[in-house]
């Protein structure tokens, strides 16, 4: 694969203006054995009722079926099977289109040929779902920007059930930009018109593309590169009067201003370019706050309260002072998501309630250490202190419903979990050093 990929990153690094139209010939044997191989074994099951591990034992007899139909045009995408989430923090819950295993298979090697194209394209303060950027470099990104560049306002966007828009006949305009290979793009057309299959009922899909498709981060990131990045990129460059950033993870997106009219003007002109593309800006969760390192004095001065909070990918961002009086930019989960992660931890102890206390330890210490992997960052710590204390509780709880006679003590669970749940501790370095090692220079406008 990453010879496949360095052939057409080369291509197109050769011909940045042109489209490329010969990229059919990379969808071999090779790449989809690689492509079904890299699919998560546990990931749910689409209509086809097959797992990866279960289709992958006859790979072998079913590629020379499958490489034929894709060179012939014949290839067909199953509908994907509808299932349900639920929201993090909330009773509602998220739609999901789970593709069948061989359409897995076959996106992933789109993606495969596709990625490194485009990666020529996107713009530094792109982060979701690209090679070598994760949410925590974004969260770098925003840190940075809020306390080492002129930023005094933030504007935090919300695009209302952006998968579920993404207007089909948009999207191929964009791909086509770079990529004209007419095998590919129907490939890609039938995976969004493939419809999805909930209770046996098949349905068609005019717009969105489902989530839960390996290939629609990919797709996401293209229509988002067209409709906003660039957009974005040209009007600070020709109407803004002060400095302004942004920085993008998938669709959750924030941007800092200088000047309050800048942020005003480009929050009443994003609304109607989202609608130009039908997207739509959810109007009760998008908010412009007064918001860095002179929030807080300037907010005194004119006898205002604190600066208010903004949310980006799981962490609170707070305006505070360290103990040396100076700014800092606080970052700390969300109650919501800690709330309802613990929630759904009480449940399945429930579950596991009558297991022994060796296999209850062993699963709670990979929710733990998992939970901290990504949240044990500087200023986080007593949240993060708050959430293991919060597991412990839970864990003698049901240790005691599990038998009346049962007096487990704090001090009995706090030595059981000392034997098996991690103490928490920071683990990821300043945003800054970080950003620093990263990008040696600062990105443009990231």
């Amino acid at each position: 694969m990453s010879t496949i990929q360095a052939q057409i990153t080369e291509i197109a690094r050769k011909y940045p203006q042109g489209a490329l139209t010969s990229l059919n010939q990379y969808l071999t044997a090779d790449l989809m054995r690689e492509s079904c191989r890299k699919l998560r074994t546990t990931a749910a099951v689409g209509v086809d009722g097959k797992t990866a591990e279960e289709y992958g034992k006859g790979l072998e007899e079913r590629l020379p079926r499958l490489i034929e139909e894709i060179k012939s045009g014949s290839y067909r995408a199953l509908p994907a099977r509808r299932g349900y989430i639920p929201k993090p923090g909330k009773d509602e819950k998220r739609p999901l289109g789970i593709p069948a295993v061989e359409d897995k298979t076959v996106q992933k090697a789109v993606v495969t040929i596709l990625e490194p194209i485009y990666e020529q394209e996107f713009y530094p303060f792109s982060y979701g779902f690209r090679p070598g950027r994760s949410q925590h470099n974004a969260l770098d990104a925003i840190y940075v920007a809020i306390t080492q560049k002129k930023v005094n306002w933030v504007l935090d966007v919300d695009i209302r059930k952006f998968y579920d828009s993404l207007d089909h006949e948009c999207l191929m305009k964009f791909i086509e930009h770079r990529v004209t290979d007419r095998r590919i793009l129907r490939r890609i057309s039938k995976f969004l018109r493939a419809g999805v299959s909930e209770d046996g009922e098949w349905s068609k899909t005019v717009v969105g593309t489902p989530q839960g498709a390996v290939i629609s981060p990919l797709l996401a990131n293209i229509y988002l590169h067209y409709a906003l990045d660039q957009w974005v990129q040209w009007w600070r460059s020709h109407h803004a009067r002060g400095e302004v950033y942004i920085v993008r993870y998938a669709d959750d997106f924030v941007m800092g201003f200088q000047y309050r009219s800048d942020a005003q003007q480009i929050q009443a002109e994003l609304k109607e370019r989202l609608v130009k593309f039908g997207l739509e800006m959810h109007e009760g969760k998008t908010r412009l706050v007064e918001f860095g390192r002179f929030a807080m004095g300037n907010r005194k001065e004119r006898g205002e309260g604190k600066p208010e909070t903004f949310d980006f990918l799981e962490f609170t961002h707070i305006c505070v002072r360290s103990r040396q009086g100076i700014f800092q930019l606080k970052r700390e989960t969300r109650r919501d998501r800690m709330r309802d992660r613990l929630r759904k931890i009480k449940e399945e102890l429930r579950r596991r309630m009558h297991l022994s206390i060796p296999e209850q330890g062993k699963w709670l210490r990979q929710v733990v250490i998992g939970y901290f992997a990504y949240r044990a960052v500087p200023t986080n710590s007593r949240r993060i202190g708050a959430f293991r204390y919060y597991v412990v509780n839970l864990w003698r709880q049901a240790l005691k419903r599990r038998n009346q006679k049962d007096h487990t003590t704090w001090v009995g669970i706090a030595r059981i979990a000392s034997d098996w749940l991690p103490t928490p501790r920071i683990l990821h370095p300043w945003p800054e050093a970080r950003f620093a090692v990263k990008h040696p220079r600062w990105e443009p406008g990231a």
